[in-house]
C-alpha cells in the first residue's frame, strides 16, 4: 500500500489524473499537437541516449541472458494471449491477433514511468534495459501477424502480402527509430560524451513526462467509452493480461540474473501494451480488425492500471522474490 500510495502521489501520475478529469469535465484543456509531438521525441531520444551510454559499459555476458529472456517473452506472450482471446473470450481471428500484437509488444511510456518510479524509490536497475525495450517492440507483432496469416486472416492472400509492409511500419516508426538511434548515439559517445547535454536530457526529464502524461490522461479518458461498449470480456482481459505477463516478466528477469530493479522493469515491460508501434502495423496487416478494441484496452485500461497500481505491485512482488 505504501508503494501504491507513493506512485499515486507522484507528479506524473497526478498529471495523468488531471488530464482524465479535464476530459470528464469536458474541458478544452489540451496539450497542443506540436508540443506533444516535440515532447514525445524528447522523451524517446532521452531514454535512448541514456540507455546507450550505459550499454557501452556493459559486458555482453551480462546482457545476453536478459536479452534472451526478453525475446522469449516476445514470443510467449502473444501466443498465450491469442489462444485465450480465441478459445476463452471468443474474439475473431483478426481481433485476437490484433490484441495479441498490442499486448506482446511494449509501451515506451510505461517504461519511462517505471524507470521514474524506481529512481524516486532509490532502486537501481541495469542501464541496458533501454536496449531490452527496443528489443521487445517488434517480435510479438511478428508472431501475432503470423498467427493471423496461418488462420487465414489479413485480407487477400491470408495476410502474406501485408506482412512485409507491416514490419517496415514498425521499423520505420518514430518510436523505434528514436530509441534505436538514441542507443547507437549514446553507445558511441559514452557517459563522458553525454555529460554536456545531461542537464537537458536528464534534469528536465520529469517535467516533460508530466506534460506528456497530462495529454495521455485526456486521450485515455476519451477511449474509455469504447472499452465499455466492447463488453466485460475485453475489460477482463485488459486487467488480467498485465498481471499474468508481469508475473512472467518477473520470473524471467529473476532467472536471467537481473537485479531486483531490472526485474521490475522487465515485468513492467511484459505487462505493458503498445499503442504506438502495434496499431500502425496492425492497421496495414489486419485492416478487418476492430482498432477500437486494441486502443481502448491498451490505452484506457491497461496503461492506467500499470502506472497507478501495476508498477507498485510488480515492485512489491520483486521485493518478496529477491529476499
Amino acid at each position: 500500500m505504501s508503494l501504491a500510495s507513493a506512485a499515486l502521489l507522484s507528479p506524473p501520475v497526478l498529471c495523468f489524473g488531471l488530464g482524465a478529469l479535464a476530459c470528464a469535465l469536458r474541458s478544452n484543456l489540451r496539450v497542443p499537437a506540436p508540443v506533444f509531438e516535440a515532447v514525445s521525441i524528447y522523451l524517446l531520444l532521452a531514454i535512448g541516449l541514456k540507455g546507450g551510454a550505459e550499454l557501452a559499459e556493459t559486458r555482453w555476458a551480462d546482457f545476453a541472458g536478459p536479452a534472451a529472456a526478453a525475446l522469449g517473452l516476445g514470443i510467449l506472450i502473444p501466443l498465450w494471449c491469442y489462444a485465450a482471446l480465441r478459445r476463452v473470450a471468443g474474439f475473431s481471428v483478426a481481433d485476437a491477433a490484433s490484441l495479441a500484437a498490442h499486448y506482446g509488444s511494449v509501451s515506451a511510456v510505461t517504461f519511462i514511468a517505471v524507470v521514474s518510479y524506481l529512481e524516486r524509490a532509490g532502486t537501481p536497475h541495469e542501464g541496458f534495459m533501454t536496449a531490452i525495450l527496443a528489443l521487445m517492440e517488434a517480435p510479438a507483432i511478428v508472431v501475432a501477424l503470423v498467427l493471423a496469416r496461418l488462420a487465414g486472416a489479413g485480407g487477400e492472400g491470408g495476410g502474406a502480402r501485408s506482412l512485409g509492409p507491416a514490419l517496415h511500419e514498425v521499423i520505420s516508426a518514430k518510436s523505434f527509430l528514436l530509441l534505436v538511434g538514441g542507443l547507437v548515439i549514446g553507445g558511441v559517445i559514452g557517459k563522458a560524451g553525454l555529460a554536456p547535454v545531461r542537464p537537458f536530457f536528464g534534469d528536465l526529464f520529469l517535467g516533460f513526462l508530466c506534460l506528456f502524461l497530462l495529454e495521455l490522461g485526456i486521450v485515455a479518458a476519451e477511449k474509455a467509452d469504447a472499452a465499455w461498449k466492447a463488453g466485460g470480456r475485453l475489460f477482463a482481459f485488459a486487467l488480467l493480461a498485465p498481471l499474468v505477463n508481469g508475473a512472467l516478466g518477473l520470473a524471467a528477469g529473476h532467472a536471467a540474473g537481473l537485479s531486483e530493479g531490472g526485474a521490475v522493469v522487465l515485468a513492467t515491460l511484459a505487462a505493458s501494451a503498445s499503442y504506438i508501434a502495434a496499431p500502425a502495423a496492425v492497421r496495414l496487416a489486419l485492416p478487418e480488425a476492430n482498432a477500437a478494441y486494441s486502443l481502448a484496452a491498451s490505452l484506457a485500461i491497461t496503461f492506467p492500471f500499470n502506472v497507478v497500481l501495476g508498477i507498485p505491485l510488480y515492485a512489491a512482488a520483486a521485493g518478496f522474490l529477491y529476499r
